[in-house]
């Protein structure tokens, strides 16, 4: 495969994935604002999940207009379904029509879904695109190289950005809370389920870092992520691993899964921090591995 070819699908997974986890965690934000115009809480989700640095004053305005509708914002929801329709354009020879045509319309729907103020349409709208953009490449596409590349970018983006949610569970006074952690992964129900209504911080945290059945947990995304990269790079040296991108994940993850739960748990921030350090550490393996920049072409004299 073409290594542009395969950057395109690897950052349509991305993405997309950004887009639907951002609106969740604005629409999370903008239920705990319903009382008042601006809050720790809403501060936090600019710097500490989505690396923005914020005004004096914080208020849901800024975090709508920033991380919604500034399309130059790659972080934001208009500016990562343009570039998960830029990337899709690029790969237009390799994707299924059907997928082509969901992102093509998602670009395009956004740009006419009416104005800014309108922000819950927006939210919604977009979690339920990304669900079916989702469900069109799970479907349509050869489970292949190019299919692994869309679910890694897909999969890694999608344990940072959870690992970024968990971390600020912690912070007592200024973070979500674990309610709102959970509302914002999309995991209230999955939760309830599992541990039968019992609502318990140490609980929480823990089925979303270590629960390995759960599609958003830490644990879960890094490896599947692990299993696309070893797809792509099947390991035959008789030791050690070749692949640093997944040696980088698979250190991580065994870190987290082997140890006691209550030592993770304690020590959470930290481990969270070191899961998003590994994700773009293996993220920057992958680029060199398979993305690699294009040499510029050069004459040489004629050997005589």
């Amino acid at each position: 495969m073409l290594s542009r070819i395969a950057e395109s699908l690897y950052w349509i997974g991305r993405y997309v994935e950004r887009a639907d986890g951002t609106a969740r965690i604005v629409d999370v934000v903008r239920l705990s604002l319903l009382e008042t115009t601006k809050s720790e809480a809403a501060e936090l989700v600019l710097r500490m999940i989505m690396g923005i640095e914020p005004s004096d004053e914080v208020t849901f305005d800024e975090v709508r207009d920033r991380l919604v509708f500034d399309a130059g914002n790659p972080s934001s929801i208009a500016g990562s379904w343009y570039a998960a329709r830029e990337n899709a354009r690029r790969a237009r020879e390799i994707l299924p029509t059907d997928l082509w045509e969901v992102l093509n319309t998602a670009w395009f729907r956004w740009r006419n879904l009416g104005a800014p103020d309108a922000t819950t349409r927006h939210l919604s709208w977009t979690r339920d695109r990304a669900a079916l953009i989702r469900g069109v490449a799970d479907s349509s596409m050869s489970h292949d190289e190019a299919w692994d590349f869309l679910v890694l970018g897909r999969s890694l983006e999608r344990a940072d950005m959870t690992a970024r949610l968990v971390a600020t569970g912690t912070l007592q006074f200024a973070g979500l809370s674990w309610g709102g952690v959970l509302t914002a992964c999309n995991a209230t129900q999955a939760y309830t389920q599992t541990h039968r209504g019992v609502v318990d911080d140490g609980l929480t945290a823990a089925f979303l870092t270590l629960d390995r059945q759960f599609p958003r947990s830490v644990v879960y995304n890094l490896r599947f992520a692990e299993e696309c990269l070893m797809r792509l790079r099947p390991a035959n040296e008789r030791m050690g691993i070749s692949d640093e991108a997944r040696r980088r994940l698979a250190r991580i993850r065994t870190s987290i899964e082997y140890r006691q739960t209550d030592d993770v748990i304690a020590d959470l921030a930290v481990q969270m921090g070191r899961v998003q350090a590994a994700v773009a550490e293996s993220a920057a393996e992958v680029t060199k591995s398979y993305f690699p920049s294009r040499a510029v072409s050069m004459w040489t004299g004629e050997v005589v």
